[in-house]
Formats: structure tokens, C-alpha cells, sequence
């Protein structure tokens, strides 16, 4: 059994992804084929937004982000404090203070009430000036974007969507993607729309915005090749992944996402009596990147998971550690204490197998491990 199949997805679309590679191969357009523009502006009328801008991949996608609003020294950027490393990573890399926020402990995404707690406390504080909210869209559902918008509002801060794992999901009919004043997100392969190696996209409506951020993930680019107007980076989707995204986007929209909901309905209602199950509110539609469960305390959450090896069953714990204790950012101060939820949940959860192809037969095995570890 695969966590992930990225094998059982290649046989049913294997011959579309392979007249997709051979075509970049055999035009020999590595860099900035057709591919990319085509791939560019279907994502981007799938999302609603006016501009799609592919990059190298998600942490980059983040960071040409707050680097085209400017964000660097002496500014404070919040951001979940149960997430992964990128999202905070790129608030160090531009030189700006990372806040970090406890999260909401239904949905694991950014808690509204303590995001508004650290805002005010670093206002107090005065040693840097809130700029922007890091809102990521975890383990495939959108964050609060009612509640984020409300505060982002009073305090006149940015949105930055996290998409990364979200890309698909959506509340009500507008997707994921389309929240942030800026958006990104991820292709790597274990995402729910993956290419074969690294890549990343960013959205916004802002039509300067776009501009810049293309001329950012290019050194810099002016009007030509070699006019180079401001300080970038080298952030390009190569062609190759491009067409690898284009044969699977049809089957994405079209086939996984509804097929992987089947799978977390019945994972949930199989599950609903055994151990806590994730919470998805009204009028939300997550796109699965994890089905994650939660147990009573670690000893439980470690002992399920070597129940599961021991008969062949993958299952993975994101995260082991919270934002605010990794050792990178012992250079700013963080309060255990404000994030309560947090260090819970990276003592009890427990991610299982979930994918576009998990069999029915397979979701039982594991249905039935799970049962029976609880039944000892």
C-alpha cells in the first residue's frame, strides 16, 4: 500500500503524460515553452484570477510574493505557527520578523482569535510593524478567509494565501487560490495537482502585481533577456513539468477531486466512533492532500502508527515539531504558553493513506487495523 500513488495515477494517465514529455523533448523548449503560458492561464481561469505567474517551485511562489510587496526589515508577518518550514522560512529570508499563530484546533488552520492576539501584542511590543497574514490552506481545506479578512481589514495587513496544499479546494464555489491579495502554491508531486519534480504558481487579480512578480522570477527582467531592472532570482517552471501538469489537470478536475472526497466520507464515517476525524464546516470542500486523524496523547498517536507499519500500512505525522520551537528561529522570541493548540496536535496526529487511487479494499484494511488496535 503507497501513502501516496503516484504510480497507480502514471498507468491511468500514462500515455498523455508521455506525449506531453516527448512533445517538449522533441521541440527541444526547455525553458519557457509553450507549455508554461498554456499551463499559466488555464490554472489561472480554473482559480478565477486574472494572472497565473509559474515559478520554480511553492517556497519560491511565497517568497516572490512578499518580495514584491516590499516586505523585508522591521516588518512582522504572521503566520501559522502549525505548518510547514517553507511557510515561515521565507518571512527569515527577506529579512522580516516571522509571529507566529496558534491554530484552530477543528480545522488546523490559522485561529482567528490568536492571530488577532499577536497582532496586538506586537503592535505593543513596537519592534515591528504587522504587514502581512500568512493564511495557508492545510491538508487540502481553505483557511477562515471571512474572519481573516475581517482582521486583516482593522489592521490594514495583506493576505498571503498558502495554496500549497490546498489547490482544489474551495468554500462555496470560489477555489482556493483566489482568496489572498496574492496567492501560491505547490506542485510537488505529493500535492494534489503534482508534476514530476519541483514547481510552483502564483495568483493575484493586481495586473501590476503580475508584472512584477514575472519580471522578479526572472533576475530582474526588463524588456528583454538581458535588461535587467531590478534584483530577482532564477525561479522558472521548466516546460517539461509544465506539460506533465497539463496531462493530469483535466482528471484532477474533473475525476480526483470528487474520488478523494469519497475516500475522506468514507474514512470518516467509518472511522467517526473510533477516533477523532477531521472537521470540515459548511459550505468548505477540501482538496485532501492529508487525511489526518487525532488521538488522545502521543503514546496513543506513536503506538497506532507502528500498529500500521507492522502490517504494511504508510501513515506520516505532520508535524513533529511546532514553528516556534524549530531552531532556526531561536533568534526571535516565542511563548510556549500562546500556543496551546499547536503542541497538542503535534502530539496526536497521525496522517493515513489518501489518494485519487486508493482502492475501497485498502481503505478497509486500514479501517480495520485501525479498529483493532483501539479494540486492545
Amino acid at each position: 500500500m503507497q501513502f501516496r500513488d503516484l504510480k497507480a495515477q502514471y498507468a491511468a494517465m500514462k500515455d498523455s503524460i508521455d506525449a506531453g514529455i516527448s512533445a517538449v523533448i522533441n521541440d527541444c523548449n526547455f525553458i519557457s515553452g509553450r507549455q508554461v503560458a498554456e499551463l499559466e492561464a488555464r490554472l489561472a481561469e480554473y482559480t478565477g484570477v486574472r494572472h497565473c505567474i509559474a515559478c520554480a517551485n511553492g517556497t519560491d511562489a511565497l517568497l516572490l510574493a512578499l518580495m514584491a510587496w516590499g516586505i523585508g526589515p522591521g516588518d512582522a508577518v504572521f503566520v501559522p505557527d502549525f505548518t510547514f518550514f517553507s511557510s515561515g522560512e521565507v518571512v527569515s529570508t527577506v529579512g522580516a520578523v516571522p509571529v507566529f499563530v496558534d491554530v484552530d484546533a477543528d480545522t488546523f488552520n490559522i485561529s482567528c482569535e490568536s492571530l488577532e492576539k499577536m497582532i496586538k501584542k506586537t503592535i505593543k511590543e513596537g519592534k515591528a510593524v504587522p504587514k502581512v497574514i500568512v493564511a495557508v490552506d492545510l491538508f487540502g481545506q481553505p483557511a477562515d478567509y471571512a474572519g481573516l479578512k475581517e482582521i486583516a481589514g482593522r489592521y490594514q495587513l495583506k493576505i498571503l494565501e498558502d495554496a500549497a496544499q490546498g489547490f482544489g479546494g474551495r468554500i462555496g464555489e470560489r477555489m482556493a487560490g483566489s482568496f489572498g491579495d496574492i496567492a501560491a502554491t505547490s506542485f510537488f508531486p505529493a500535492k494534489p495537482l503534482g508534476c514530476y519534480g519541483d514547481g510552483g504558481a502564483v495568483f493575484t487579480d493586481d495586473c501590476h502585481l503580475a508584472e512584477l512578480i514575472s519580471s522578479l522570477r526572472i533576475h530582474g527582467k526588463g524588456t528583454s533577456k538581458y535588461d535587467n531592472v531590478r534584483i530577482g532570482m532564477n525561479s522558472r517552471l521548466d516546460t517539461l513539468q509544465a506539460a506533465v501538469l497539463l496531462a493530469k489537470f483535466d482528471a484532477f478536475k474533473d475525476t480526483e477531486l470528487e474520488v478523494v472526497n469519497q475516500a475522506a466520507a468514507y474514512y470518516t464515517e467509518k472511522l467517526k466512533d473510533t477516533t477523532a476525524v477531521p472537521v470540515v464546516p459548511d459550505e468548505f470542500f477540501s482538496s485532501w492532500a492529508q487525511y489526518t486523524v487525532k488521538l488522545e496523547d502521543r503514546t496513543m498517536r506513536d503506538g497506532l502508527q507502528r500498529f500500521l507499519k507492522e502490517r504494511g500500512i504508510p501513515s506520516m505525522i505532520y508535524y513533529v515539531k511546532p514553528m516556534h520551537r524549530q531552531e532556526a528561529f531561536f533568534g526571535e522570541q516565542y511563548y510556549d504558553e500562546d500556543y496551546p493548540v499547536t503542541n497538542v496536535l503535534c502530539e496526536t496526529v497521525l496522517s493515513l493513506p489518501m489518494h485519487p487511487y486508493l482502492t475501497r479494499d485498502e481503505q478497509d484494511e486500514v479501517i480495520a487495523c485501525i479498529k483493532e488496535y483501539f479494540s486492545h
